[in-house]
């Protein structure tokens, strides 16, 4: 080997560091603090009245069977909810599920970047639940100006180009169309 500073070309190559194998987070549930846990600003899933008390009687009935998603911010030790708002709202307002809980909610973390989570959020959701289409619109808008591409966003939150298109529609805003191509207007 060479004490050249700059590296050679005919170094020994090193050994590929061994990743880890891929563990779900479910496989990690930590007990937290209510106060450390806080909603997200962009869930535009919403649940009727009647739904939340059904949610209220499950989880006393049967406790927690599936933990709340959260991004731990470590700088200000708060997890933010990816999926879970609901489970945790219901936390918040059931004096005898936080009683019985310690206060505590059962929590799993996952580490990704604010466009991933947002999308993480949605998949979670379109699965069993309705959205609002103004805060659908937003989450677009916010992803758009994130820089995810639409089929970054199609492929990631289940959406269709054309329900891209129609939600970019309704924000108005002529800055999600940045990247589209135009063909000119007639000429009479």
């Amino acid at each position: 080997m060479s004490d050249n500073k700059q590296g050679n070309l005919f170094e020994e190559p090193q050994a590929p560091k061994e990743e880890k194998p891929f563990v779900s987070p479910v496989y990690n549930v930590i007990a937290v603090p209510l106060e450390k846990v806080k909603a997200n600003d962009y869930n535009p899933n919403r649940v009727a009245p009647p739904e939340m008390k059904l949610l209220e009687t499950s989880i006393w009935e049967d406790g927690f069977t599936q933990p709340i998603v959260c991004y731990h911010d470590k700088a200000k030790d708060e997890y933010i909810i990816v999926d879970g708002f609901h489970r945790y709202t219901t936390m918040l307002i059931s004096d005898r599920i936080r009683n019985r809980e310690n206060g505590k909610i059962p929590v799993v973390v996952i580490d990704k970047d604010l466009g991933e989570r947002i999308a993480s959020t949605i998949r979670h959701n379109r699965a069993r639940g309705s959205h609002n289409v103004d805060l659908m619109s937003n989450i677009v808008k916010e992803l758009l100006e994130l820089e995810k591409s639409d089929a970054w966003i199609a492929r990631n939150i289940g959406m269709s180009a054309d329900e891209i298109l129609r939600l970019k529609q309704i924000t108005g805003l002529a800055a999600l169309f940045k990247n589209e191509e135009f063909s000119r207007t007639w000429e009479l």
